[in-house]
C-alpha cells in the first residue's frame, strides 16, 4: 500500500487543508484497511481512494474552527520539507486553498476531484456514492463560489522574488505611500493566531486600512526580527524569526502585474512549528 501513499496524502491535504491531519487520515484508512476481508475488493487504489476522500469530507465536517484568533486559515506546506510527501504537482496552490474554505467538504471534494485530479462526473459519482447529476450541480455550485483563479498557481519565480524583497524594504522604512503603490485595490490581509495568540484584527480590506494595518504590526512586532524569503504551496512567502523560533510566515498572492492582491499571515504557533526547519541563515 505504501506505493499509493502521496496519493492518498495529496488528495486528504487538499480536502481537510492541514498535512497533520490529512497524514492522521490517511494512516487510519490504511490501518483499518489491513484489517478487512479483500477478497471482494477489485481495485486497491480506487477502494483507498474513496475510503481517504470519503473519509477527509467526514473529518472536514467535524473540524473546530471556534476558538480561534483571528480567521482559520490552511496549513502552509514546503515542497523542501525531508519527509513532505505530497505529490507538488497536484497540491492546491495556498490562495485555492483558502477560497476553498468557502465551500461545504462535500463541493470541496468535488471540486477537487474535478479541477485537481481531471475526474470525470461519473467516476466522481461512482467515488462519492452520488448521482451524476448531484456531482454536476455540487460542482456547478462549487464553482460559482471560487473567483476563477488556477488550482496550481505557475510559479512567476521572478516576479514574486522581486515583488517579496520590495515588500520587506518598503515595510521596515515604514513607507506607507510606497507600500500603497503595491497594493491592489481590492487587497484583502488575513490572519490567523490559532487557539493562543492573539491578533489586531482577523481580516483587512483597501489599500490605506491594510497599509495601515501592516505598518503598525511592522512598528510593534517585526521591527526586530530576521526574516528570509520563501515559497509555500506554490506562493511566495515571507518568514520571521526570533532568533531560531519562527514568529510569524506571511504568504502573498502577487498578480501578473506586481501587485499584491492577498496577505496570508499565520502567527498560529501549531502552524509555524511545522514550518521550524526553514532555512533563515
Amino acid at each position: 500500500m505504501q506505493e499509493h501513499y502521496r496519493k492518498l496524502l495529496t488528495y486528504s491535504y487538499n480536502i481537510v487543508g492541514s498535512y497533520e491531519d490529512a497524514k492522521d487520515v490517511v494512516q487510519d484508512v490504511m490501518e483499518k484497511y489491513l484489517l478487512l476481508d479483500k477478497s471482494k475488493i477489485r481495485d486497491e487504489s480506487n477502494f483507498l481512494i474513496k475510503s481517504v476522500v470519503n473519509h477527509s469530507i467526514n473529518f472536514k465536517k467535524r473540524q473546530d474552527k471556534k476558538d480561534t484568533f483571528g480567521h482559520w486559515l490552511p496549513e502552509p506546506i514546503s515542497f523542501d520539507q525531508s519527509d513532505a510527501n505530497l505529490i507538488k504537482q497536484e497540491t492546491a496552490s495556498y490562495t485555492m486553498l483558502v477560497l476553498l474554505e468557502n465551500l461545504n467538504p462535500k463541493q470541496r471534494a468535488v471540486f477537487i476531484l474535478k479541477n485537481g485530479f481531471d475526474y470525470s462526473h461519473q467516476e466522481i459519482a461512482e467515488l462519492l456514492g452520488i448521482s451524476q447529476e448531484n456531482a454536476r450541480k455540487l460542482f456547478s455550485r462549487a464553482s460559482k463560489k471560487i473567483k476563477e483563479i488556477a488550482f496550481i498557481t505557475p510559479e512567476k519565480t521572478t516576479i514574486a522574488s522581486d515583488v517579496l524583497k520590495k515588500y520587506q524594504k518598503i515595510l521596515s522604512q515604514a513607507n506607507i505611500a510606497a507600500l500603497e503603490d503595491l497594493l491592489l485595490e481590492d487587497i484583502q490581509l488575513t490572519t490567523d493566531g490559532g487557539k493562543s495568540t492573539q491578533v489586531f484584527k482577523a481580516v483587512e480590506m483597501g489599500i490605506k486600512s491594510t497599509a495601515k494595518l501592516l505598518s503598525r504590526v511592522q512598528e510593534q512586532f517585526l521591527y526586530d526580527k530576521t526574516f528570509s524569503f520563501h515559497h509555500l504551496n506554490h506562493q511566495p512567502a515571507i518568514c520571521f524569526w526570533q532568533g531560531n523560533q519562527l514568529y510569524n510566515c506571511q504568504i502573498l498572492q502577487i498578480d501578473g502585474h506586481g501587485k499584491i492582491q492577498n496577505i496570508y499571515s499565520i502567527v498560529d504557533a501549531n502552524k509555524l512549528k511545522k514550518l521550524a526547519f526553514l532555512s533563515h541563515s
